[in-house]
């Protein structure tokens, strides 16, 4: 076979290494890059750390999460003054969360938003409302919350901070803030939305453009990720 016919599957394999690197997932990563004769993309220690964090911060463990991410980079939360808010906000619901289940005492959350969170809501507008919010969590059981509240015991919550520190730590280190391939979902979605606006004739379902993958390859499953992110797990 040519090396023109071998491009576009190199080209897809670089797309998911590139996203197993960004995502967070180093053993993966390492294996794929191997399969797919490709060079890592990242040194192995920051993709480790990343997938810690994450995994931290999935699993509800927001402490944890934060003293790793000091421990590698303590200037991040320092600097970034509302990513530090929303894993502090994200441990208070946690906290939340678990006196609420176990019916326990609510004075360890109060004291944590007190100490915490307390004397950093006024400085921002949106800190002091997101507060406010959350502390609402203490005033109604789970069952009873109005969406709105019952959206912050939801796992969706702690995949955006998650996804927000992940972001935080590449740009630290000067680079890409997400996987190319997000990029080109988004950019595809744009033009085909964009071909239907002005009436172009177009069939109702668009395959990715991903020719000759199966539907439960590697690279199917990854853009499917882009709508419906799972959990990082130790691979």
């Amino acid at each position: 076979m040519s090396s023109d016919a071998n491009k576009p599957r190199s080209d897809i394999n670089a797309l998911i290494l590139d996203y197993l690197t960004m995502e967070g997932y180093p053993n993966a990563a390492a294996n794929f890059s191997k399969e797919a004769n490709l060079q890592p993309h990242q040194d192995g220690p920051s993709i480790i750390a990343r997938q810690e964090i994450q995994n931290c911060i999935h699993g509800g463990n927001i402490q944890t999460a934060i003293e790793t991410l000091n421990d590698f980079d303590p200037e991040i939360l320092d600097e970034d003054k509302a990513l530090h808010f929303a894993l502090l906000r994200l441990q208070l619901v946690e906290l939340i969360r678990t006196c609420n289940a176990s019916g326990g005492d609510i004075q360890p959350a109060l004291k944590f938003a007190t100490e915490q969170l307390g004397p950093r809501a006024p400085t921002n507008p949106k800190f002091l409302e997101d507060l406010e919010r959350t502390m609402a969590l203490l005033l109604f059981p789970s069952e009873s919350l109005e969406p709105q509240l019952a959206d912050l015991l939801k796992p969706g919550l702690r995949r955006e901070v998650a996804d927000n520190v992940n972001r935080a730590i590449l740009e630290r280190q000067s680079q890409r803030r997400e996987a190319a391939i997000r990029q080109l979902v988004r950019m595809r979605v744009w033009a085909e939305n964009t071909a239907r606006d002005k009436r172009k004739n177009l069939p109702d379902r668009l395959d990715i453009g991903l020719n000759g993958e199966e539907p439960d390859s590697p690279s199917r499953q990854i853009l499917q990720s882009e709508n419906d992110h799972e959990p990082m797990i130790t691979t």
